[in-house]
């Protein structure tokens, strides 16, 4: 969501620039005020697009950004069969989830099931090793996923008398 804040700077900066030139360019004052005009409109636009963006899911081809990250935790997953898999994933070292769409694959919808429904028994969270490689999307078979079993909580030291006071 932060990025969020920098994109309509940039587009709403690129708005103003381009009315500014049509403002200052030698032509008739109709084409002045429909070119202010068309960049006021531009930024509600831009803004109401960029915020309906950020409810839909991501394509996984599209991450170009983040495609060195060697693994994500894996939250959920719907399968909508002979669709696409649709996946909600915790990037390390972000707090927030993103949602992303793959294309449908059904052993890689068979895996991720079969995964979660042990991951859910044994109470561990599953992590996916290389989700936006180029080499993963094209063998989505042969995802690379395991289960990371819950932290052992430390044991207690057993409680010991306090040492006798001397009199």
């Amino acid at each position: 969501m932060d990025i969020l804040f920098f994109m309509f700077l940039a587009a709403g900066a690129t708005a103003v620039s381009l009315a500014m030139l049509a403002i200052w360019a030698p032509r008739p004052t109709r084409v002045r005020v429909i070119a202010c005009l068309a960049a006021v409109l531009f930024l509600p636009t831009v803004y109401f697009q960029f915020t309906e963006l950020l409810s839909k899911p991501k394509p996984v081809a599209f991450e170009w950004y983040e495609r060195e990250r060697g693994k994500a935790e894996v939250l959920s997953v719907s399968l909508h069969e002979g669709k696409a898999i649709y996946l909600w994933l915790r990037l390390p070292g972000s707090r927030e989830p993103r949602a992303y769409v793959a294309p449908w694959n059904v052993k890689a919808a068979e895996k991720l099931e079969k995964v979660l429904e042990e991951a859910v028994k044994q109470d561990g969270k599953v992590e996916m090793r290389d989700p936006f490689s180029k080499r993963s999307l094209q063998d989505w078979g042969d995802l690379s996923v395991e289960i990371i079993p819950p932290p052992i909580p430390p044991m207690k030291l057993p409680q010991t008398p306090p040492p006798a006071r001397k009199v």
